[in-house]
């Protein structure tokens, strides 16, 4: 096996594909079969160049300032004036010959770039890095526009930070991409001429859809607060057996109580009171598309101890908590009127947002992004619709949240809105009620390793979560230095080490082993009360899944060297 030329790490100059000009670049990683180096711009921009495209920077030392470029994005204006000889133009004596030159020049940049081999480019995008094979050849990509053969090439003045999008400052001459997004051009020479055609220009892709498309989420909708509330009443049945599926309907007087649904509303505007008092700190979230970060107020753990003296206080006023229970239903119609209420509120003033307030997840289509949310933070004034109902009416205490999908990705409409205020708290407390129906008696030692369990799982979920929230905050963090990272184009590092080295997403795992502790004190008699546990597993396997997929696009090569490095997804060994 040849030996390697260049370490990891080892700044060198690198030629920029399809050019003789260098740039300063930093060797990331070599590949021992392909005897690729992989290196990085200062721009972020990670290619695949041979050995003989790479020079040490001692190679240039001796060179004028005008001859090499610290990156291919430097604008016009921080051009140096001193030119350096090209083997394409001769020395300029006259007006004549330097006009020669530049004609001799642009000669030389046409058979540059319209000498398109027979075998093409493939450009490969991930997140904001390009990969290239090692060859000379190159496929022109968003736009370029084709021309007559006397006609000038332009180069654009910077590089984009997109993914797809590159250009070169070869001199005074130019080559000008245009920044369309949803066009891609294949370029092949014409037998007999030197002009490019374009062969096929691809429309706008549609933006994949999850959850089943339309017809997914319309079934969502409907299925979703039906099996909800049959769910609920075979837990009431004392058989609670699933050959009685389905339960005998109740007469809608059973269903909608108005006063269940005035406490509802006492209840979240209490809450909502709560978050809006001026306690608790308050931090930024992660950047927006424009660049800027929204203010978070973090009074959840106050929310939860005034909502204890707001219990304890109705208790000594004589109010009987034993009616949350015998009104379980008719709140919980009350939380999915309400919850569809608000979805149609979020959709109706998302038709009105700008642009740059929209969620990555939306699709333009009315019934998808009523579900999965148009606008990214609906905001009245100060106040997070989206933040306060996942963490206070239905969850209060969560507030490692700020990097999760649910903010950074999801919009807020149907999906996390019946989650927050009519998924989560009737589900996630439906073993305490079906074991009013069904008790069980739990002796010492099960009852001990059910707590072990439970403690186990919290402190993997917890420990994860704020290892990974700390990382994000400031990943020079002297405490985080003993953790391992892969770096990407973004500019991003991921964690390799730690709790984030042992699986993809010890979070879940964690989250998973609370749910099966919750599930243990019903016994074993009947699998419903491990329903939440098997819907639980399939939520975040799904969840993980989207997560991949979105990881693998915006991280490219280096999230593939992360899933090398952490084979297993959730579970250790198995997944």
């Amino acid at each position: 096996m040849p030996s390697r030329k260049f370490a990891d790490g080892e700044v060198v100059r690198g030629r920029w594909p399809g050019s003789s000009l260098y740039y300063e670049v930093e060797i990331l990683s070599h590949d021992s079969h392909s005897q690729l180096y992989t290196v990085q711009y200062k721009d972020g921009t990670e290619l695949e160049l041979k050995e003989n495209d790479i020079k040490p920077l001692t190679s240039f030392r001796q060179r004028k300032s005008g001859s090499t470029s610290s990156s291919p994005s430097r604008r016009r204006g921080s051009r140096s004036r001193s030119r350096s000889r090209s083997p394409g133009r001769p020395p300029r004596s006259s007006r004549r010959s330097a006009s020669a030159s530049h004609q001799a020049d642009m000669r030389e940049m046409r058979k540059e770039v319209l000498e398109v081999k027979l075998t093409p480019l493939v450009l490969k995008p991930f997140g904001n890095s390009i990969r290239y094979n090692g060859e000379p050849e190159r496929t022109e990509r968003d736009g370029m526009l084709h021309r007559n053969a006397e006609e000038k090439f332009h180069l654009s003045e910077e590089i984009s930070s997109l993914s797809t999008q590159y250009s070169l400052h070869p001199r005074r001459e130019e080559i000008k991409l245009k920044d369309i997004d949803s066009k891609e051009e294949n370029i092949v020479p014409t037998k007999g001429s030197t002009l490019l055609k374009t062969s096929e220009v691809l429309g706008t892709q549609p933006k994949s859809l999850e959850f089943g498309g339309v017809p997914g989420v319309f079934l969502i909708m409907l299925g979703l607060p039906t099996f909800l509330f049959l769910l609920l009443l075979l837990c009431k049945d004392k058989e609670a057996s699933l050959l009685n599926f389905p339960p005998p309907m109740p007469a809608l007087s059973e269903l909608w109580d108005t006063r269940a649904f005035a406490v509802y509303l006492f209840w979240f505007s209490l809450q909502a009171l709560f978050y809006i008092l001026p306690i608790g700190k308050v931090v930024e979230g992660m950047p927006l598309a424009d660049g800027r970060r929204l203010k978070y107020r973090l009074n959840g753990f106050y929310a939860f101890l005034l909502t204890c003296v707001a219990v304890g206080a109705a208790l000594c006023w004589g109010v009987e908590l034993h009616y949350v229970y015998h009104h379980f239903l008719p709140l919980a119609l009350a939380a999915a009127t309400f919850a569809m209420a608000l979805s149609t509120y979020l959709a109706v003033r998302a038709a009105w947002a700008p642009p740059a307030a929209l969620a990555p997840a939306s699709s333009g289509n009315a019934i998808y992004d009523f579900f999965i949310g148009r606008e990214l933070n609906p905001r009245i004034g100060t106040f997070d619709l989206k933040y306060f109902c996942e963490l206070r009416p239905g969850l209060i205490g969560w507030e490692a949240l700020l990097t999760t999908m649910d903010i950074t990705h999801d919009g807020f409409g149907f999906m996390l809105a019946f989650g927050d205020l009519v998924w989560v708290p009737f589900i996630y407390s439906f073993q305490a009620f079906y074991l009013v129906t069904h008790p069980n008696e739990v002796s010492w030692p099960m009852a001990s390793l059910i707590i072990a369990l439970k403690l186990c799982g919290y402190v993997i979920f917890r420990c994860a979560n704020s290892q990974k929230n700390a990382f994000r905050k400031n990943p020079t963090d002297p405490k985080l230095a003993h953790l391992k990272t892969i770096h990407t184009s973004t500019g991003k590092n991921l964690l390799v080490s730690g709790w984030w080295g042992f699986v993809r997403h010890p979070n879940y795992l964690g989250d998973l082993i609370m749910a099966l502790a919750w599930s243990l004190p019903c016994g074993f008699k009947h699998v419903l009360p491990y329903f939440y546990v098997i819907y639980f597993t399939v939520l975040l396997v799904h969840r993980e899944a989207r997560d991949e997929r979105h990881c693998r696009k915006k991280y490219g090569l280096a999230w593939e060297k992360y899933c090398q490095r952490v084979p297993y997804r959730i579970f250790p060994y198995v997944y």
